[in-house]
């Protein structure tokens, strides 16, 4: 990808950068921050122009910056997520293969750096892992005609950790959210690539390790519904707007499908996970 963007800073506190053949530049005198209000009056194209002027002062080699790296985009609206969209991870889930978009929520505060660690809850004994592309909204879509009025709403995509506690999800009620929204169980990032930066979203290969034992590997031509139709779908339900995030799935792979002893995550264990051309994250278990 020739042009990212990233929040570099301690975390409540990020500074927006632009990011060109491996050299950070400030936005601090286009934006306040990557946001949704950055997204909805054009910001990458006015990124583009200023970069392609000379108006943008360099940082630096963006890894020699030594900053923390802040989730791409600052205080989404919401996080919507689609459940059992590859179709081999609801058969090692055993699950029916859905007929249409299964959708539910996360706490948006769930969001943090894609270094972060991320908290085991307290009681649980179920955290699990699950890599996915997520969907960064870049303008208002309320009943989109169709998948190409949807594309139009794309701002960019970037990696999602929608990491689950399947006790709370499955065992606790119903209602996957409760086992979805715990602290810190949404690393975000490291990049936001624009859209027009990527070829075919449905053609990014993915993969995840759990203490350096690769888990999780495939493509997301392997989802059962693709991004536009996601996008398309989700807006006949709810109003998407700037800056929020949709969850697209995720292959299999995860704990949950595993033979018992189902190998869960537990305090001290490490994740990596990246996306081909969206980096890579990293993030250390700690108990709440």
């Amino acid at each position: 990808m020739s042009l990212s963007f990233m929040r570099l800073g301690v975390a409540g506190h990020e500074r927006p950068y632009v990011v060109s053949k491996g050299v950070a530049s400030h936005l601090g005198n286009l934006t306040v921050d990557i946001d949704g209000d950055f997204l909805e009056r054009g910001g990458v194209d006015i990124v583009r122009t200023a970069l392609a002027e000379g108006n943008l002062p360099a940082a630096g080699p963006v890894d020699s910056l030594g900053l923390r790296v802040g989730p791409p985009v600052a205080r989404p609206g919401k996080v919507v997520c689609v459940g059992l969209n590859y179709r081999d991870h609801a058969e090692e889930t055993g699950a029916a293969i859905p007929q249409e978009p299964v959708l539910f929520m996360k706490d948006p505060s769930t969001v943090v750096g894609p270094y972060d660690d991320v908290l085991v809850p307290r009681r649980s004994v179920k955290t699990d892992w699950e890599i996915e592309l997520a969907v960064v909204i870049g303008r208002t879509g309320r009943y989109l005609a169709d998948e190409a009025e949807a594309a139009e709403c794309i701002a960019g995509y970037t990696i999602a950790h929608d990491v689950s506690e399947r006790e709370f999800q499955i065992e606790r009620g119903g209602q996957w959210d409760k086992g979805k929204s715990c602290e810190t169980f949404n690393p975000l990032g490291p990049w936001l690539v624009p859209a027009d930066e990527v070829a075919d979203p449905q053609q990014l290969s993915m993969r995840l390790w759990v203490n350096g034992e690769l888990r999780q590997d495939s493509s997301t031509k392997n989802m059962i519904f693709p991004v536009t139709e996601i996008v398309h779908y989700v807006s006949q339900f709810m109003v998407l707007r700037p800056g929020d995030i949709i969850n697209t799935g995720t292959p299999a792979g995860v704990a949950l499908g595993q033979p018992d002893p189902k190998p869960y995550l537990r305090a001290g264990d490490v994740v990596e996970l990246e996306i081909d051309g969206f980096g890579r994250q990293r993030q250390q278990l700690v108990q709440a």
